[in-house]
């Protein structure tokens, strides 16, 4: 543990709440014009994420104001901080790149407030900065030696040759992964993601997390892509990559998944578009391990030619008595035929799921676009719901604090 705050820091940190309230954005995005500045930095980073919407920049304007009202009291804090970890990890994120942050966002504020970030309050955040840095780096340094030291596992990028791709939709593919080496892989807990170093003609070089779509093995990975109009990775990986190239892959990470062994309450999976790609890990997962949990698998999408692996999870649920699966199609097409595609026409609600799933007395896993989720979690909560049963998965960082 880093040595604790002076009482000091913590004032001067608190006080400075309305100046990052007022400012924040503008503070992280001046940050990572310095931080990259620097190409190995820049590299480091899922550039996706710093684009037009400057989703990342958000997120962490948002996470540096909630350490700042919470400087007093950080135990509130441990689910971000375990969060921040996972995906350091995935990005291979080391104790040496920590000081440029440092320099980056101690300039940025510098840059910002002007003269009004006095000495003081710059030792003040140098020091929270550092207090914070050094959990990371703990937690981070156990996460890379359990990966490490785990049968199949590996530290860093390790290449893997596309053995299978399957077109599952009109825009998603999934592809097979299979270690180069010939060696075991980690089993992956369901729900977690791996990170990918990708080298595209013309940009710089490229990270991308994608959910693992099958349930655990010690053998290979399914990832499941969906094309996206403007997404440089999306159609790469759709038109160029076929079986037999190679890849830069991260060990799997992400603290988003179930454990099926542990498992006691029913599961509700809740998915929207290619969001359904961590829940039929799951939903493999309790398939194979733990056949008499009661599961819900509950998939929201367009339409049949937006449709991705519904034939598989009926193959599961027609096998097993207690996995009961709904599909919705928010606008069926002519030849969609309800029965066989899809189950019922409309948008997936709150309401229906209270009516319709256990969902007052089971864990409830999400994910999907940012709107659907926000749907979800004000909803589920104002129904009742506890919220330390509702566990989601975001595709990007997490810029909104959603009513949890």
């Amino acid at each position: 543990m880093p040595k604790p705050l002076s009482e000091k820091t913590i004032q001067i940190v608190k006080a400075t709440v309305p100046a990052l309230e007022a400012h924040g954005l503008a503070i992280t995005r001046r940050m990572y014009e310095r931080m990259f500045q620097n190409p190995e930095i820049r590299d480091l980073f899922n550039q996706s994420h710093h684009g037009e919407t400057g989703s990342q920049p958000r997120a962490l304007a948002a996470a540096v104001l909630a350490y700042a009202q919470n400087i007093d009291n950080l135990g509130v804090l441990g689910p971000a901080v375990e969060r921040i970890a996972q995906k350091h990890v995935g990005l291979n994120i080391l104790p040496e790149h920590y000081p440029h942050v440092a320099t980056s966002l101690l300039g940025a504020i510098q840059d910002v407030l002007g003269e009004a970030a006095t000495p003081e309050i710059l030792a003040a955040w140098g020091e929270a900065y550092w207090f914070l840095a050094e959990l990371l780096i703990g937690r981070e340094a156990e996460i890379y030696r359990d990966q490490a030291t785990a049968p199949g596992g590996w530290s860093g990028w390790r290449d893997f040759r596309v053995a299978e791709k399957r077109e599952e939709s009109g825009i998603v593919t999934s592809f097979v992964l299979e270690p180069v080496d010939g060696g075991a892989v980690v089993r992956h807990r369901p729900g977690q993601y791996l990170t990918f170093w990708l080298d595209l003609p013309g940009h710089h070089p490229l990270k991308r997390n994608y959910s693992i779509s099958s349930a655990p093995d010690d053998q290979r990975y399914r990832i499941s892509v969906k094309r996206e109009p403007m997404g440089a990775v999306s159609n790469w990986l759709h038109d160029v990559v076929q079986v037999g190239t190679v890849l830069k892959v991260g060990v799997p990470a992400g603290e988003f998944f179930l454990e099926p062994r542990q498992q006691e309450r029913p599961v509700v999976l809740l998915s929207g578009g290619v969001g359904l790609t961590p829940m039929l890990s799951m939903l493999e997962s309790i398939a194979a391990e733990r056949p008499e949990l009661k599961v819900h698998y509950v998939h929201g999408t367009r339409d049949g030619g937006t449709h991705a692996m519904g034939a598989r999870t009926r193959e599961l649920a027609a096998g097993n008595p207690h996995i009961h699966v709904t599909n919705f199609y928010e606008t069926p097409r002519s030849h969609d035929a309800a029965g066989r595609d899809y189950d019922v026409a409309g948008c997936i609600s709150p309401e229906w799921l209270l009516a319709n799933t256990p969902v007052r007395e089971a864990d409830v896993f999400l994910c999907g676009p940012r709107p659907f989720l926000r749907l979800f979690v004000n909803g589920l909560i104002q129904a009742g719901v506890p919220a330390d049963r509702i566990h989601y998965e975001f595709f990007g960082p997490a810029d909104e604090l959603l009513a949890a």
